[in-house]
Protein backbone atom coordinates (compact mmCIF):
# COMPACT_ATOMS: atom_id res chain seq x y z
CA UNK A 1 0.00 0.00 0.00
CA UNK A 2 1.24 3.37 -1.07
CA UNK A 3 0.87 5.93 1.37
CA UNK A 4 -0.21 9.31 -0.23
CA UNK A 5 1.39 12.77 1.38
CA UNK A 6 -1.62 15.20 2.64
CA UNK A 7 -0.57 18.19 1.20
CA UNK A 8 -2.45 21.33 1.61
CA UNK A 9 -4.99 22.29 -0.81
CA UNK A 10 -4.43 26.14 -1.70
CA UNK A 11 -7.02 28.16 -3.77
CA UNK A 12 -5.34 30.78 -6.77
CA UNK A 13 -5.84 33.60 -4.44
CA UNK A 14 -3.99 32.22 -1.35
CA UNK A 15 -1.27 31.28 -4.17
CA UNK A 16 -1.46 34.45 -5.02
CA UNK A 17 -1.01 36.16 -1.81
CA UNK A 18 1.75 33.53 -1.32
CA UNK A 19 3.84 34.78 -4.16
CA UNK A 20 2.67 38.77 -3.47
CA UNK A 21 4.20 38.09 0.04
CA UNK A 22 7.27 36.90 -0.83
CA UNK A 23 8.45 38.83 -4.08
CA UNK A 24 9.07 42.29 -1.93
CA UNK A 25 11.90 39.40 -0.09
CA UNK A 26 13.27 37.77 -3.91
CA UNK A 27 13.41 41.65 -5.13
CA UNK A 28 15.65 42.36 -2.13
CA UNK A 29 17.79 39.48 -2.84
CA UNK A 30 18.17 40.23 -6.12
CA UNK A 31 18.82 44.47 -5.32
CA UNK A 32 21.49 43.01 -2.78
CA UNK A 33 23.44 40.85 -5.32
CA UNK A 34 23.88 43.01 -8.42
CA UNK A 35 24.86 45.90 -5.81
CA UNK A 36 21.54 48.01 -5.93
CA UNK A 37 20.95 48.93 -2.48
CA UNK A 38 21.90 52.32 -2.84
CA UNK A 39 24.91 54.21 -2.01
CA UNK A 40 24.12 53.18 1.93
CA UNK A 41 22.64 49.29 1.83
CA UNK A 42 22.35 48.71 5.15
CA UNK A 43 19.79 51.45 5.69
CA UNK A 44 17.97 50.55 2.31
CA UNK A 45 17.26 46.83 3.25
CA UNK A 46 16.51 47.98 6.59
CA UNK A 47 13.91 50.47 5.76
CA UNK A 48 12.23 48.05 3.14
CA UNK A 49 11.75 45.13 5.76
CA UNK A 50 10.46 47.53 8.15
CA UNK A 51 8.04 49.09 5.62
CA UNK A 52 7.45 45.38 4.51
CA UNK A 53 6.65 44.30 8.17
CA UNK A 54 4.22 46.80 8.74
CA UNK A 55 2.47 46.74 4.88
CA UNK A 56 1.37 42.74 5.99
CA UNK A 57 0.59 43.64 9.67
CA UNK A 58 -2.00 46.06 8.83
CA UNK A 59 -3.03 43.43 5.70
CA UNK A 60 -3.53 40.70 8.38
CA UNK A 61 -5.46 43.09 10.46
CA UNK A 62 -7.67 44.08 7.82
CA UNK A 63 -9.00 40.77 6.94
CA UNK A 64 -11.85 40.08 9.27
CA UNK A 65 -13.05 43.93 8.93
CA UNK A 66 -13.36 43.11 5.19
CA UNK A 67 -15.03 39.89 5.73
CA UNK A 68 -17.88 41.72 7.66
CA UNK A 69 -18.19 44.71 5.41
CA UNK A 70 -17.82 42.86 1.98
CA UNK A 71 -18.47 39.00 2.53
CA UNK A 72 -15.04 38.21 1.61
CA UNK A 73 -14.44 35.05 3.36
CA UNK A 74 -11.27 34.40 1.77
CA UNK A 75 -9.21 36.88 3.28
CA UNK A 76 -9.93 34.38 6.22
CA UNK A 77 -8.19 31.66 4.93
CA UNK A 78 -4.97 34.07 4.51
CA UNK A 79 -5.15 36.28 7.39
CA UNK A 80 -2.81 33.78 9.64
CA UNK A 81 -0.07 34.21 6.30
CA UNK A 82 -0.16 37.57 6.34
CA UNK A 83 0.38 37.77 10.01
CA UNK A 84 3.53 35.83 9.27
CA UNK A 85 4.91 37.15 6.60
CA UNK A 86 4.65 40.73 8.55
CA UNK A 87 6.49 38.47 11.55
CA UNK A 88 9.35 37.18 8.80
CA UNK A 89 9.88 40.86 7.76
CA UNK A 90 10.13 42.15 10.99
CA UNK A 91 12.70 39.29 12.29
CA UNK A 92 15.16 40.29 9.17
CA UNK A 93 14.34 43.94 9.93
CA UNK A 94 15.61 43.43 13.56
CA UNK A 95 18.55 41.08 12.11
CA UNK A 96 20.07 43.77 9.86
CA UNK A 97 19.70 46.22 12.42
CA UNK A 98 21.18 44.26 15.49
CA UNK A 99 23.39 41.93 13.64
CA UNK A 100 24.41 43.62 10.53
CA UNK A 101 24.13 47.78 11.77
CA UNK A 102 25.54 47.16 15.12
CA UNK A 103 27.02 43.42 14.62
CA UNK A 104 25.85 42.56 17.91
CA UNK A 105 26.83 44.65 19.89
CA UNK A 106 24.84 44.65 23.50
CA UNK A 107 26.28 47.82 25.03
CA UNK A 108 25.92 49.66 21.98
CA UNK A 109 22.67 48.45 21.13
CA UNK A 110 21.13 49.28 24.78
CA UNK A 111 22.57 52.82 24.59
CA UNK A 112 20.73 53.07 21.47
CA UNK A 113 17.52 51.56 22.70
CA UNK A 114 17.42 53.97 25.63
CA UNK A 115 17.98 56.95 24.19
CA UNK A 116 15.88 56.88 20.86
CA UNK A 117 11.91 55.99 21.28
CA UNK A 118 11.22 55.05 17.81
CA UNK A 119 13.67 51.85 18.46
CA UNK A 120 11.71 51.55 21.92
CA UNK A 121 8.98 51.48 19.61
CA UNK A 122 10.06 49.24 17.16
CA UNK A 123 11.38 46.40 19.83
CA UNK A 124 8.00 46.71 21.32
CA UNK A 125 6.43 45.93 18.48
CA UNK A 126 8.43 43.41 17.62
CA UNK A 127 8.14 41.47 21.07
CA UNK A 128 4.58 41.72 20.91
CA UNK A 129 4.38 39.96 17.35
CA UNK A 130 6.48 37.06 19.04
CA UNK A 131 4.17 35.25 21.01
CA UNK A 132 1.50 35.63 18.70
CA UNK A 133 3.37 34.25 15.48
CA UNK A 134 4.60 30.97 18.46
CA UNK A 135 0.69 30.39 19.20
CA UNK A 136 -0.46 30.85 15.52
CA UNK A 137 -0.53 26.91 15.07
CA UNK A 138 -4.06 25.02 15.25
CA UNK A 139 -2.42 23.16 18.17
CA UNK A 140 -1.75 26.09 20.27
CA UNK A 141 -5.37 27.59 19.43
CA UNK A 142 -6.75 24.17 20.83
CA UNK A 143 -4.51 24.24 23.66
CA UNK A 144 -4.81 28.30 24.74
CA UNK A 145 -8.78 27.85 24.04
CA UNK A 146 -10.83 31.44 24.69
CA UNK A 147 -7.27 32.75 25.46
CA UNK A 148 -5.82 32.18 22.24
CA UNK A 149 -8.12 35.32 20.77
CA UNK A 150 -7.44 37.08 23.55
CA UNK A 151 -3.87 36.92 22.93
CA UNK A 152 -3.59 37.62 18.81
CA UNK A 153 -6.00 40.83 19.88
CA UNK A 154 -2.13 42.15 20.66
CA UNK A 155 -1.38 42.50 16.95
CA UNK A 156 -3.70 45.48 17.10
CA UNK A 157 -1.38 47.02 19.86
CA UNK A 158 1.66 46.08 17.57
CA UNK A 159 0.37 47.81 14.84
CA UNK A 160 -0.40 51.43 16.95
CA UNK A 161 3.30 50.86 17.84
CA UNK A 162 4.97 49.96 14.38
CA UNK A 163 2.64 53.06 13.23
CA UNK A 164 4.95 55.39 15.81
CA UNK A 165 8.07 53.57 14.81
CA UNK A 166 7.15 54.20 11.49
CA UNK A 167 6.39 58.17 12.24
CA UNK A 168 9.36 58.75 14.38
CA UNK A 169 11.50 57.28 11.73
CA UNK A 170 10.39 59.38 9.06
CA UNK A 171 11.09 62.40 10.63
CA UNK A 172 9.57 64.85 7.71
CA UNK A 173 6.84 63.66 5.64
CA UNK A 174 4.51 62.07 7.75
CA UNK A 175 1.76 61.63 5.25
CA UNK A 176 2.12 57.96 4.88
CA UNK A 177 2.62 56.64 8.20
CA UNK A 178 -0.07 58.69 9.85
CA UNK A 179 -2.55 57.10 6.88
CA UNK A 180 -1.31 53.79 8.22
CA UNK A 181 -2.14 55.07 11.64
CA UNK A 182 -5.91 56.10 10.78
CA UNK A 183 -6.27 52.47 8.97
CA UNK A 184 -5.20 50.73 11.94
CA UNK A 185 -7.28 52.89 14.23
CA UNK A 186 -10.40 52.47 11.84
CA UNK A 187 -9.76 48.26 11.64
CA UNK A 188 -9.55 48.27 15.48
CA UNK A 189 -12.87 50.74 15.65
CA UNK A 190 -14.02 48.09 13.32
CA UNK A 191 -13.59 45.13 16.00
CA UNK A 192 -15.84 46.56 19.03
CA UNK A 193 -19.04 44.45 18.79
CA UNK A 194 -21.36 46.90 18.61
CA UNK A 195 -19.38 48.42 15.40
CA UNK A 196 -19.18 44.91 13.84
CA UNK A 197 -22.49 44.12 13.85
CA UNK A 198 -23.62 47.42 12.59
CA UNK A 199 -21.57 47.26 9.35
CA UNK A 200 -22.76 43.46 9.22
CA UNK A 201 -25.80 44.66 9.20
CA UNK A 202 -25.19 47.34 6.73
CA UNK A 203 -24.07 44.86 4.30
CA UNK A 204 -26.91 42.77 4.98
CA UNK A 205 -28.94 45.81 3.88
CA UNK A 206 -27.46 46.89 0.73
CA UNK A 207 -27.03 42.97 -0.30
CA UNK A 208 -31.07 42.85 -0.19
CA UNK A 209 -31.24 46.34 -1.51
CA UNK A 210 -29.29 45.11 -4.56
CA UNK A 211 -31.50 41.99 -4.91
CA UNK A 212 -34.41 43.67 -4.65
CA UNK A 213 -33.59 46.38 -7.35
CA UNK A 214 -32.67 43.14 -9.91
CA UNK A 215 -35.37 41.45 -9.25
CA UNK A 216 -37.41 44.79 -9.82
CA UNK A 217 -35.47 45.04 -13.04
CA UNK A 218 -35.79 41.24 -14.18
CA UNK A 219 -40.21 42.15 -13.16
CA UNK A 220 -40.09 45.05 -15.46
CA UNK A 221 -38.32 43.95 -18.47
CA UNK A 222 -41.17 40.87 -18.50
CA UNK A 223 -43.47 43.47 -18.25
CA UNK A 224 -42.18 45.27 -21.16
CA UNK A 225 -41.79 42.29 -23.09
CA UNK A 226 -45.07 41.33 -22.68
CA UNK A 227 -46.45 44.36 -23.77
CA UNK A 228 -44.79 44.51 -26.77
CA UNK A 229 -46.36 41.15 -27.34
CA UNK A 230 -49.79 42.35 -26.65
CA UNK A 231 -49.04 45.21 -28.83
CA UNK A 232 -48.41 42.92 -31.99
CA UNK A 233 -51.07 41.05 -31.48
CA UNK A 234 -53.33 44.07 -31.50
CA UNK A 235 -51.36 45.56 -34.74
CA UNK A 236 -51.84 42.13 -36.37
CA UNK A 237 -55.74 42.01 -35.72
CA UNK A 238 -55.99 45.78 -36.99
CA UNK A 239 -54.49 44.34 -40.19
CA UNK A 240 -56.65 41.38 -40.17
CA UNK A 241 -59.84 43.70 -39.82
CA UNK A 242 -58.88 45.99 -42.32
Amino acid sequence: MKEHLLLPKFTKFQIFVHLAALMPLVWLIFDYLTDNLTFNPIQAATFRTGRYAIILLVLSLACTPINTIFGFRQVIKIRRALGLYAFMYASLHFLIFLGIDYRFDIGLIFEEIVGKRYIIAGFSAGLLLLPLAITSTKGWMKRLGIRWKQLHKLAYIAGLLAVAHYIWVVKSDYRIPLAVGVIVVFLLVARIPKVRKYLANLRAKIKMKALFSKRGGLLDGFNYRRGKQQESRVYKSNDLES
